[in-house]
């Protein structure tokens, strides 16, 4: 019944009124009646009404926009109403068309735009969080003239919706979007034309019913429609309103446009039937659509189709309705044959039994799979079903990752200026002020979201007070606001750190002008000549090194000099006093040294260990580096090392750096005390540079330096003890050791994830590890783990390799951009990590020829067993039985990115955080498990993962899709 004209409709709505009129007059007359067909008429007519008014609701919300159209009118064919863009659009010029597609009226004209690399974008409202469907339409016709046809770029806000390239001049170019509106407008742009002059024909927007096209990804990623196919279609004319209530184009299979379908399997036959068939799913189908099909009657249906824009992640729908009367002994049940998707594939359709009946609608979809350009799909009925298999129709959607808009707090200021000046033309700027091309007058970052670094608005007409909100625009680094009718004092810049130059001059802004300007870090010219500031010129303003031009501001003057004068006594007066108070703490410091100097040589033993008795002091330290001004760990003397570790007595490792004792200090602490073994000047420097670095770093998950000792020859670092070791000896080591759970490999990944994200991000500038690995992430008593050995270069050692002159790191965790480029960034430590990762999962070493055998590292082991689908082949045995499988899949996708080829598709430190954090709640969050017998098949899933598609794609780690399936 939806697909029913509303003219028809109406028609069975008056009959139903008639009949229900009737029934109570009959009543009223006290004649006999049916109780059932009473019932029967209220509940047609509450269902009738309730049904037009939704479709009439409906309706009368869609846009239909004929760009380049002279006038308004109602579409014959459909009965939708159309309106001009006059009025709506301001650029570009009307055209008109030569022999429009279907003689349809829309299509008759179109709209031209300049051949330049700005934007022009209508703006259509929405109501926000509601799902729409956008639909942009092209049909260029040619007088044959052209050197070349169009091909330019459409944006939907700021995302790249699609490149449009003209091919055929009479074909209708469709492209559409299934979004949730962001906000209460959206902007379609057409932009950046590469060959011939861009246009565009219709722009329109449907509303959809609040379940249909619902994804867990919609808050990140658009749905591009790339395929909706209607199979058994009597005509090659597509099917939409009023068919569809929605206005979706269902294209017919017998259509012969270019990359459609083709490869059609021997046996296949078209069906259709009369009957109504209950299309009452989620994505509402139009009935038309689903009272055609194709039949196997040789068992296989197999088409081919090419998807444009792909490989991709895709959201896919196949429609089933069993629309022939099957008789007792009939059965028709067929499976997924190609492609081949576990989850999928191994599933039975069996269309009367999934629909609870004939004639009614199953549909199935996929929520995330990976489709190739090339999507060669079929069906092939089981061996105990008796009729071949059916489809009715399809649709398939790209997932389009949502561009970042500029700032809102950044747009908000440009609203507000655009609000300032009547009917000038620069006000009339829309879609994003950055992306995909920046507005003439401001100046964008490269940054994500993209910020605003420019306001150039001199001589535009602008009156009023500079809005307030400019404080929250704290990337701004040049305002000109010169020549305009500017009143009021100026608003609030202290936060403006990045300003370095101010244009305010003639304008009549008034009050004094605010001590912080002389103050803003970052400044370098203020002009603000010929305004009617009034007061005292801060100090700041005139001794700074900047431009300041303030002349024709009769009420303003500089400070008296006798005002001055005192300032600059009490601050000589100042100076003097600290100065007095810094020399005499340096008499009392030198005599503490003395006497410290005193006391170490008369305790000077002459073991080999004290080569010399002359102590460092922080001065000999700040000889070889420069951050010891910062503050630096406190020094311990070699005679409190001897007595804490018992003459060195207890070793307890060895490292690349040197030795490592156990020791115990006068107060209890236990410390890890490291001797370095080489002293010579290369690694004294080393030593300067580890000392100076640690100092200054705190964090919980970083092991603390708590001293150092330098006598001549000998350096020492004294670190906080960590009980239970390394993470490496855990995983690997001794087999009397309790087995790590999967949740405390979940906490210590967290533990160190957070250590590395502070040196990548805590710390400025940032500090690069160089040397992530299992053996330098350690234990403490409560298993809660600390990174180790950061900040110090090392050599060649029994596990290390010294690779060049500059890339250094352990075999199996070293980054191969890093080897390749010797450019070491903190995706450098990102990628080793990854590695680590894959050891908690597997309990596996990262190299190793009898685990891995020709692949040789951990890497290429996974990657290619994950690719498949398959993580429990890597999972470590111990963990089997006491695992959820979601938890593992979580860490095992965001590793494999960690290890991806290039730096550029790695997450960051902490994106990484947050999906360990995701695996720890997945795995608290209940009680289902994974067995050592469980299938192959249900870990087998496909996901965003750019090694997956093996495609150059950007790095989407910040909206990575979760696969899943409903």
């Amino acid at each position: 019944m939806l697909n029913l004209p509303i003219s028809i409709l109406s028609f069975f709505f008056f009959l139903s009124l008639t009949e229900f009129l009737n029934l109570e007059n009959i009543k009223r007359t006290g004649l006999s009646s049916s109780p059932s067909m009473v019932i029967f008429s209220h509940h047609f007519l509450v269902i009738y009404l309730l049904f037009v008014s939704s479709v009439l609701c409906q309706v009368t919300e869609f846009v239909s926009i004929d760009c380049g159209g002279t006038s308004n009118y109602t579409d014959p064919t459909a009965g939708l109403a159309w309106i001009s863009d006059i009025g709506i659009m301001n650029s570009g010029k009307s055209v008109k068309v030569e022999n429009p597609s279907g003689n349809r009226m829309q299509y008759r004209t179109r709209r031209d735009f300049p051949i330049d690399n700005k934007k022009y974008c209508y703006t259509l409202g929405t109501k926000e969080r509601r799902r729409y469907l956008v639909r942009a339409t092209f049909q260029y016709s040619s007088s044959g003239n052209e050197a070349s046809y169009p091909k330019f770029q459409l944006f939907l806000d700021a995302t790249l919706w699609s490149t449009v390239t003209v091919l055929d001049a009479s074909r209708v170019y469709v492209e559409e979007m299934i979004i949730r509106a962001p906000s209460d407008s959206i902007d379609v742009c057409i932009c950046c034309g590469i060959t011939g002059s861009p246009f565009i024909s219709t722009l329109e927007l449907r509303p959809l019913n609040l379940s249909m096209y619902a994804t867990d990804f919609e808050d990140n990623f658009f749905l591009k429609v790339a395929a909706r196919v209607n199979f058994g279609a009597p005509t090659k004319d597509a099917i939409r309103y009023p068919d569809d209530p929605y206005d979706r184009i269902w294209e017919s299979d017998l259509s012969k446009r270019q990359n459609f379908l083709v490869g059609v399997a021997p046996g296949t036959m078209r069906i259709n039937t009369t009957k109504n068939i209950d299309t009452r799913t989620r994505e509402y189908p139009p009935v038309k659509v689903m009272q055609t099909a194709v039949v196997g009657t040789e068992g296989l249906l197999s088409y081919r189709l090419n998807l444009e824009d792909f490989p991709a992640n895709a959201r896919a729908y196949a429609y089933f309705a069993e629309i022939q009367d099957l008789h007792q002994n009939e059965t028709r049940k067929f499976k997924l044959e190609q492609p081949y998707i576990s989850d999928y594939s191994n599933a039975v359709v069996n269309i009367a039994e999934n629909a609870n009946g004939s004639y009614t609608l199953y549909e199935p979809s996929y929520m995330n799979v990976t489709l190739d350009f090339v999507l060669s799909f079929s069906f092939r009925k089981t061996r105990d079903s008796t009729l071949g298999p059916l489809l009715n129709a399809m649709e398939i959607s790209k997932y389009l990752k949502i561009a970042a808009k500029t700032d809102r707090l950044d747009v908000t200021v440009l609203d507000a200026f655009r609000s300032m000046s009547d009917e000038s033309e620069w006000t009339n700027d829309r879609g994003d002020p950055c992306v995909p091309a920046h507005w003439e007058w401001v100046t964008c970052s490269s940054t994500t979201p993209p910020r605003i670094t420019k306001i150039a608005l001199s001589g535009k007409n602008i009156k009023g007070e500079i809005p307030s909100e400019l404080k929250n625009m704290d990337a701004l680094t040049e305002l000109w606001l010169d020549g305009n009718s500017l009143t009021g004092t100026l608003p609030d810049m202290s936060g403006l750190i990045n300003l370095k130059i101010v244009h305010l001059e003639n304008n009549k802004l008034t009050g004094s002008l605010p001590s912080y300007l002389g103050n803003l870090p970052s400044l370098q010219e203020l002009h603000i000549e010929n305004n009617s500031f009034c007061g005292n010129i801060p100090q700041a303003l005139l001794t700074a090194k900047i431009i300041f031009k303030y002349e024709h501001n009769p009420q303003l003057h500089k400070e008296s000099q006798r005002k001055h004068f005192k300032l600059i006594l009490g601050i000589s007066i100042a100076v003097l006093a600290i100065l007095l108070v810094l020399f005499l703490g340096s008499l009392l410091l030198l005599r503490n040294l003395r006497r410290k100097i005193s006391n170490q040589k008369s305790d000077e033993k002459g073991d080999s260990l004290r080569a010399s008795t002359k102590p460092s002091t922080a001065y000999s330290i700040a000889r070889g580096g420069h951050f010891m001004d910062e503050g630096v760990a406190y020094y311990i003397s070699l005679s409190e090392l001897e007595e804490a570790t018992n003459n060195f007595s207890k070793k307890i490792g060895k490292g690349s750096f040197g030795s490592v004792y156990h020791g115990k200090m006068k107060d209890g602490k236990e410390v890890a005390v490291k001797i370095m073994a080489d002293s010579s000047t290369h690694r004294t420097q080393q030593f300067v540079t580890e000392v100076a670095l640690l100092s200054r770093i705190h964090h919980r998950n970083l092991v603390p330096l708590i001293g150092y000792c330098e006598e001549e020859h000998q350096r020492i670092l004294v670190y906080e003890y960590m009980h239970n070791g390394t993470l490496g000896d855990r995983i690997h080591g001794s087999v009397n050791q309790k087995p790590l759970d999967w949740l405390t490999r979940l906490q210590i990944a967290q533990d160190a994830a957070k250590g590395l994200e502070y040196l990548h991000s805590g710390c400025n500038p940032a500090i690069i590890h160089r040397d992530v690995k299992t053996s330098n992430i350690l234990l403490d008593i409560n298993m809660r783990a600390k990174v180790s050995d950061f900040g110090l270069s090392r050599q060649a050692e029994e596990d290390l390799t010294h690779i060049s002159s500059v890339a250094r790191g352990t075999v199996g965790y070293l980054d191969p951009e890093y080897y390749a480029n010797q450019q070491l960034t903190e995706k450098s430590d990102v990628y080793s990590f990854g590695v680590v990762l894959l050891e908690l999962i597997s309990g596996k070493k990262p190299v190793s020829v009898e685990d891995f055998g020709a692949e040789l590292n951990i890497v290429h082991w996974a990657r290619s067993l994950i690719k498949k689908g398959d993580v429990i082949s890597i999972i470590d045995p111990i963990l089997i039985g006491n695992v959820k499988i979601e938890s593992i899949w979580r860490i095992a996708e965001v590793a494999i990115q960690c290890v991806e080829q290039r730096g550029y598709s790695r997450p960051k430190m902490q994106e990484i955080v947050l999906a360990i954090q995701d695996a720890i709640k997945i795995e608290k969050g209940g009680d289902q498990k994974l067995s050592s017998g469980s299938s192959k098949a249900q870990s087998s899933r496909k996901t965003l993962l750019t090694s997956f598609l093996e495609i150059e794609s950007p790095d989407l780690s910040n909206g990575c899709l979760a696969p899943s399936a409903r």
